[in-house]
């Protein structure tokens, strides 16, 4: 008799603040574990060394508005005239398949995500407080003192809706929130799915 309630995968969704540091989570979790990226699609074009199916899925206008209209994203939005979105279909075919997705996205989008599959792990990543996030932010060097203020004032309105979520991180020091990420993996896969009825017919099975 198999109890694993590992039979079909999980959706794990990583977003927070900019400058909390979900990319580099993400990153580390890909090449530690058994996790693949969603991979999203865009209707720009591809950049030097960017590979359709491993970067993005790479699609024009039409194409992805047929995508639309078919009900075919968890998500989607419209940045600076490009569109970007989250495949339905390619993220359900793996969960099917007992494949665990993590995608990384932002907290809009994660809460376009939870109205559309509702089953996704939602892990909100938080900076260690808003002095450290000052200065990562600082330490990129790609925005300005206007712009890195603006950024602030938006992450103290993004931690309303921490509520949302299924799970907090905090990434102070990066090896404990990769670890704590992991144990989360773990234990939604040890999560009670099936009923008291099932358990015993199982067993019963099993005499």
């Amino acid at each position: 008799m198999n109890l694993d309630q590992k039979h079909s995968g999980k959706l794990f969704i990583l977003s927070g603040p900019s400058g909390a540091g979900k990319g580099t989570i993400c990153k580390r979790l890909l090449e530690e574990t058994e996790l693949e990226l969603s991979i999203s699609m865009t209707t720009r074009a591809p950049r030097e060394g960017e590979i359709h199916g491993q970067h993005y899925y790479f699609v024009d206008e039409e194409e992805f508005v047929k995508r639309i209209e078919a009900d075919g994203f968890l998500e989607h939005a419209q940045v600076y005239g490009r569109r970007y979105g989250t495949p339905k279909e390619p993220v359900i075919e793996k969960l099917e398949k007992g494949i665990d997705v993590i995608l990384e996205i932002d907290i809009q989008g994660a809460l376009k995500v939870k109205e559309n599959y509702p089953d996704g792990v939602f892990v909100f990543i938080l900076p260690p407080s808003m002095s450290e996030l000052r200065k990562r932010l600082t330490g990129r060097g790609t925005e300005t003192a206007e712009a890195i203020e603006m950024r602030l004032g938006e992450t103290l309105k993004e931690l309303s809706f921490i509520e949302k979520y299924d799970y907090c991180v905090v990434n102070g020091e990066l090896e404990e929130a990769v670890a704590r990420v992991k144990s989360i993996v773990v234990a939604e896969h040890s999560r009670v799915t099936m009923t008291a009825e099932e358990l015993v017919r199982r067993y019963k099975e099993d005499e």
